[in-house]
């Protein structure tokens, strides 16, 4: 008999290692679906292939990364040849691959790399932020003046890695194929003088400037726009397309959540789709950081 998947939990991400990455999480889905359409059971594969039922458990779950022989066993068990194969093969080796981000291991908490990964495979990011501007639209000086102001906990080796792999990130919004953002701040965000006032004006230029590229949307919540969903706090929806389901992060103080189960995903979709909806529109929100940056000047 076929075995049910389980409906994935609300997961917080404590060690490094524990957050798969799309492409892991693309690789354990077709090996799902492939054991299914050839109608066996994880014991069956085992007594077949001698592939441990713990190891196999784990690869269909996105909790190892299989290696080369053990995807080439599956792949000939469940008959997988021409495009996919080929597919499946580039999917494990592209998963193997450092980026940028191993420079900062030691120096970055697990979790924060771990929403690195999954933003460098995002294609598009839903962010709201209620009283920073989003990182990837942040200047130089104002992610200082943020990171800075950390707990005393963080050391200096941590708070300089924070502030190159913030700017390293943004890298994400002028390559190629570029992250499409939408981000929704609220206006509070416009008015707090982060680093002081002239570390804000140059932030606001930003805003200004960056709200004009087609792969960058921004929206302010207005203060006379009374009391919304996003006054419980910021969120980040990541999505990812080709059948990926979104992933939600949420920063926090002491630890960082990732969210992948439906009902949560679902729930913050619609708190955004609310959240844009109130918002000035991303022309009226032009006008509105053209005004307060022109009253700062002054």
């Amino acid at each position: 008999m076929r075995e049910r998947t389980r409906h994935r939990e609300k997961v917080v991400m404590s060690r490094r290692g524990t957050t798969p990455t799309v492409r892991l999480r693309r690789l354990a889905s077709e090996l799902r679906k492939l054991r299914a359409a050839a109608d066996m059971t994880r014991d069956e594969v085992t007594e077949i292939t001698s592939i441990n039922g713990a190891t196999l458990y784990r690869l269909e779950t996105a909790k190892a990364r299989p290696q080369v022989r053990t995807l080439r066993t599956l792949l000939d068990l469940y008959k997988v040849e021409g495009p996919l194969r080929e597919e499946l093969q580039a999917i494990l080796k592209e998963s193997a691959e450092r980026s940028w981000l191993h420079t900062f291991e030691r120096e970055l908490p697990d979790q924060y790399t771990a929403y690195i990964g999954f933003e460098q495979e995002a294609q598009r990011l839903l962010n709201y932020e209620s009283l920073f501007v989003p990182g990837l639209l942040q200047t130089e000086d104002y992610a200082r003046a943020v990171i800075r102001s950390m707990p005393p906990m963080a050391s200096r080796e941590e708070v300089e890695a924070r502030i190159e792999a913030r700017l390293q990130r943004q890298a994400l919004l002028a390559q190629e194929r570029p992250l499409h953002l939408w981000a929704v701040i609220d206006e509070a965000v416009l008015h707090r003088h982060v680093g002081g006032r002239n570390v804000m004006k140059a932030q606001l230029r930003k805003l200004h400037e960056v709200s004009q590229e087609p792969n960058i949307t921004l929206q302010v919540v207005p203060f006379n726009g009374g009391a919304h969903p996003g006054m419980h706090g910021s969120f980040i929806i990541m999505q990812f397309g080709e059948g990926n389901e979104d992933v939600i992060y949420i920063e926090g103080t002491t630890a960082d959540l990732f969210l992948e189960n439906e009902t949560d995903i679902q729930r913050y979709n619609l708190v955004f789709e609310h959240l844009r909806a109130v918002a000035a529109s991303p022309e009226a929100t032009r006008a509105m950081v053209a005004a307060v940056l022109e009253a700062e000047i002054k």
